[in-house]
């Protein structure tokens, strides 16, 4: 057993459905969300089409025109998570629209820094989890993780989880069986083998760059950069 109560981790839901209505990719998200509080992290769930999230690329769409934006405040307990899930359904083979959207608005706080002049995104852990009728559950992964780590998020091995059924319409990841036979999903053994190993190493990385104070920031802070630093690069018209 190791504690991890030191962690915290924030579960984004992307999801097109408002609440109540299931989600069943955050059913599958809540496998991982289990085993992150079982080890003390202090997790928590966003489903972000509750919430009046403008779209856009600015920390706060309302000085951009919008008369509403409910991201300043959810940015908050974004912030402070050292591990981000970000949980999907499947649709025309991409991640949703919600999820993109979320995309859109972290890379919008991508020009803060932290104390050391990296991006504020340095030293925090993500992942991906996908549900879906239709194949690309590594695809859309790709493209989640890809985003998170340009923007600085750390991404271990094995950072995504996710199930899919049949192609086309049928049952969906957490749908009871006929006759009280179970739920769909539950039974698939490398949905939760990668379940269970995407939330260990997420809790591993987010632990080890916690302890090591986040990542060096030599050759990557911004502030350096800005303030005329090249670092030691053995071209000199380069730096």
């Amino acid at each position: 057993m190791t504690d991890y109560s030191g962690l915290k981790a924030l579960f984004i839901g992307c999801t097109l459905k408002k609440s109540p209505e299931t989600s069943h990719t955050e059913i599958l998200m809540a496998n991982a969300q289990a085993i992150m509080d079982k080890q003390g992290v202090s997790t928590d769930l966003i489903r972000l089409v509750d919430h009046d999230v403008a779209f856009g690329v600015y920390p706060d769409m309302t000085k951009k025109g919008w008369k509403h934006d409910d991201w300043p405040a959810l940015w908050e307990r974004v912030s402070a998570a050292d591990i981000l899930v970000v949980g999907t359904p499947i649709w025309l083979g991409e991640e949703s629209s919600v999820c993109r959207m979320l995309i859109e608005r972290l890379y919008a706080q991508s020009g803060q820094t932290n104390d050391k002049g990296q991006y504020v995104f340095y030293g925090k852990a993500g992942g991906c989890v996908v549900t879906g009728n239709e194949d690309g559950i590594k695809h859309v992964s790709m493209s989640v993780l890809y985003a998170l780590q340009h923007i600085g998020y750390t991404i271990p091995p094995q950072a995504d989880c996710g199930w899919i059924g049949e192609a086309g319409p049928g049952p969906s990841y957490g749908d009871e069986m006929d006759e009280g036979e179970g739920h769909v999903g539950f039974d698939n053994e490398f949905t939760k083998r990668n379940t269970t190993v995407m939330a260990w190493n997420l809790m591993h990385m987010a632990s080890m760059l916690k302890q090591a104070g986040g990542l060096p920031a030599t050759g990557n802070s911004r502030k350096a950069w800005d303030d005329g630093a090249r670092f030691d690069h053995p071209n000199p018209e380069y730096r």
